[in-house]
C-alpha cells in the first residue's frame, strides 16, 4: 500500500521504446505503469500492482523483493534511471525550480543559494554585464534573494522597482548588486542595485578574472 507520509503520487504512465533487444526486467521498466517521486536523493516508485518501493540509485538498491532477495537490478531501479535520463524527475542532489527571472523550469543543486536562476539568467560575481538603459558596463558583485520592490535605495528613499529608469522591468525581479567597470579597483567603489532584467551579458568574459571585486561592507 502507498505510505501516506510520502509525497502525493503523480500519474502512473508507461514509457515504451523499441523493446526487441531489451531484457524482461528492462521491458517491464519501460512498459509498466509506474509513478516516480523524489525523496531527497532517493525515489518512491508507485508500481502498477499498487505497492510502493523506495529506490536509491546511487547505492543501487530498492526495497522490492526482487532486489532485496535476489540481488537483481529490478524494474524499479531501471525505471528511476529512465525517468532521470528523460528529465521527468531531477537527478540525486538536484531539484526542479522555476527561474525567478524568466520563469523557465530548470534544475539546480538542492542546496543552491537563493534566488533560483536558470543558467541563462544566473550571474556570477566578477561577471561583466551591460546596462540596457545606458550601455554602461558593470561588474556583478552578487545576485540577492530580494525583489526589486523590496529593496530601498537609500539616496532616494524609493525601491529599486520605483526608480524612474527601472520603469517597465518586473517589480519581482531579483536585485543584482554591481559596480561600474571604471570604478573597479578604487577603494570602496559604490555599489548600485539593478533589477536582473535590466542587465545582460557581454562578450567581455576575459575581464571576469582580471577585475578585483570590492570587499563586502
Amino acid at each position: 500500500m502507498i505510505d501516506s507520509t510520502l509525497p502525493t503520487p503523480t500519474e502512473k504512465v508507461a514509457l515504451a521504446p523499441d523493446l526487441r533487444s531489451l531484457s524482461e526486467r528492462a521491458i517491464r521498466a519501460w512498459t509498466e505503469r509506474m509513478a516516480v517521486r523524489p525523496l531527497g536523493d532517493r525515489y518512491a516508485v508507485d508500481s502498477e500492482s499498487g505497492a510502493t518501493y523506495v529506490v536509491d540509485p546511487v547505492a543501487g538498491t530498492c526495497t522490492c523483493p526482487d532486489q532485496q532477495l535476489r540481488g537483481e537490478t529490478c524494474k524499479h531501479l531501471r525505471r528511476v534511471a529512465i525517468e532521470i535520463t528523460s528529465r521527468r524527475v531531477p537527478p540525486p542532489g538536484r531539484r526542479r525550480v522555476d527561474c525567478v527571472a524568466c520563469g523557465t523550469e530548470t534544475l539546480v543543486n538542492r542546496d543552491a543559494a537563493e534566488p533560483p536562476l536558470c543558467p541563462a539568467c544566473d550571474l556570477e560575481p566578477g561577471e561583466v554585464v551591460l546596462d540596457r538603459e545606458t550601455g554602461d558596463r558593470l561588474v556583478v558583485v552578487g545576485v540577492t534573494p530580494d525583489r526589486a520592490d523590496e529593496v530601498t535605495i537609500p539616496e532616494t528613499g524609493r525601491t529599486v522597482a520605483d526608480h524612474p529608469t527601472n520603469d517597465g522591468y518586473p517589480t519581482d525581479d531579483p536585485v543584482v548588486e554591481a559596480v561600474y567597470l571604471g570604478a573597479v579597483g578604487r577603494e570602496q567603489p559604490r555599489r548600485y542595485s539593478f533589477p536582473r532584467s535590466r542587465l545582460r551579458r557581454t562578450d567581455d568574459a576575459a575581464l571576469v578574472d582580471a577585475v578585483p571585486l570590492p570587499a563586502e561592507p
